[in-house]
């Protein structure tokens, strides 16, 4: 039989009479600069059982390692005390998740990681958007080598314009079991899951994602949040696999990876630019230097609002001839790299709120504003330009980002 990159899990959820609301905390890498944020959620669960105790908020990298064996006793800890118990088996789960953006539906699935690569230009079946940074991984590494359970904020997006695969699902949700059904702690929304088990159920969803896959010349799935926790994945498990036999491959827990996948044309799913501010960057000469620099790349400038200047009160608005299917950040982002190589004394900084950047660049340098990308961009220009670059889009607010709530045993 044919998966198409996925596969059921034994699923583990908070066991019933746990608090779900305590239990599901938001993406470790949200609000990293925010500590008040991470003390409320303290504050708010205190000797509960909770995701908050198997995850490392990268607020608190500054640590290190010191943290990594608590996080590995706590997993052990809700296991043999039955805080987490096997809810789905061999199964699924279907979520709904609503937010000030609308409600998202979404499957938490394990994917096979033979199936993915974030190598630029691949033709693997689930592919990065973003440029994975190596030195990123080993950190990860620690943290999930040893580890018995990984809990996903990663999300995958497929392009299904027809919502012909979690669209059958939903409406035919009252036919699944429910498994939890909570608010979410500090604006988080709300959260539903049914479970999917029956061979039947599985086999319909089989049968959705293959005339989907038939269609998406060999690329289903695309990283929309988390790629370098799933590159950690991949990392741990081309490791694992260098000590098992061939057979023993086929099964082993490490070879899959827990996340939600979600339809890229969802409403509720926002894309938002991510606009640059070049700190102690003289904008007038900066865009004589990209002119130059898409001379040289055979593009040219024209006015417009792909890609707007800012400094010194000026503003400068322009979009890029000849650029084909590639998005004007992955234009702009390797100018800016090589920019930053030549210009040593300059620094950048990757800011969402377009407001905060016009005010900077009144006297601290030249801020670049960016527009969002159009959903129907994001396929082609990963095949285009095997990913993206780094910071090109985030998906929704910080609060609306994945929580915690499903987790899996990985050895």
């Amino acid at each position: 039989m044919q998966f198409f990159g996925i596969r059921p899990a034994d699923i583990y959820l908070p066991a019933p009479g746990i608090d779900q609301k305590k239990w599901a905390v938001v993406a470790c890498d949200q609000f990293t600069s925010d500590p008040a944020y991470w003390q409320k959620i303290e504050d708010e669960v205190g000797d509960a059982p909770s995701a908050l105790r198997i995850i490392y908020p990268e607020v608190y990298l500054s640590e290190g390692e010191g943290r990594i064996p608590r996080i590995r006793a706590a997993m052990e800890k809700y296991l043999q005390e039955g805080s987490l118990s096997l809810q789905v088996e061999n199964g699924f789960v279907l979520m709904e998740r609503n937010t000030e953006s609308g409600s998202r539906i979404g499957l938490v699935a394990a994917v096979d990681l033979e199936d993915y690569d974030y190598t630029p230009g691949t033709s693997a079946l689930i592919r990065a958007t973003e440029g994975t940074i190596l030195s990123r991984i080993p950190p990860r590494v620690k943290i999930r080598e040893g580890a018995p359970l990984e809990s996903p904020h990663v999300m995958l997006l497929m392009d299904d314009k027809d919502d012909q695969v979690l669209g059958e699902l939903y409406k035919n949700r009252e036919n699944l079991r429910p498994v939890y059904d909570t608010a979410l702690m500090a604006g988080g929304g709300t959260l539903k899951g049914w479970a999917i088990t029956d061979e039947n159920q599985k086999n319909a969803l089989y049968a959705s994602l293959k005339r989907l896959c038939d269609a998406c010349n060999g690329f289903l799935f695309a990283v929309g949040d988390g790629n370098h926790s799933l590159a950690t994945a991949k990392a741990c498990w081309e490791n694992r696999k260098k000590e098992i036999s061939q057979a023993e491959q086929e099964t082993d827990p490490a070879r899959f990876a827990l996340v939600e996948i979600v339809n890229l044309h969802s409403p509720a799913l926002q894309f938002e630019p991510i606009h640059r501010m070049v700190f102690g960057a003289d904008g007038t000469q900066m865009m004589l230097d990209f002119a130059a620099y898409l001379r040289e790349k055979g593009m040219a400038s024209m006015p417009g609002k792909d890609i707007t200047f800012l400094h010194n009160g000026q503003e400068t608005g322009l979009s890029v001839k000849n650029a084909g299917n590639m998005l004007p950040v992955a234009i702009l982002q390797p100018f800016l790299d090589r920019y930053l190589q030549e210009n040593k004394d300059c620094e950048i900084d990757y800011i969402h709120e377009a407001d905060a950047v016009e005010n900077m660049s009144r006297d601290k340098g030249t801020g670049i504003l960016l527009t969002a990308i159009e959903k129907s961009s994001l396929f082609p220009g990963i095949v285009s330009g095997g990913v993206l670059p780094r910071k090109t889009f985030s998906m929704g607010h910080g609060h609306e980002k994945r929580y915690y709530m499903e987790c899996r045993k990985i050895k």
